[in-house]
């Protein structure tokens, strides 16, 4: 975890990258759930 903290610290706008990324993602899984439909028999 410290190697990531320090790395962070070198490339700061890796912070807005990683969290851009995490939204994304969270919004995807969220759209995927909701829009599975009916699978069952």
């Amino acid at each position: 975890m410290d190697d990531l903290t320090q790395y962070l610290k070198n490339h700061p706008r890796m912070i807005g990258a990683l969290f851009t990324i995490l939204l994304v993602l969270s919004q995807a899984g969220t759209v995927a759930a909701n829009n599975t439909g009916f699978l069952g028999p």
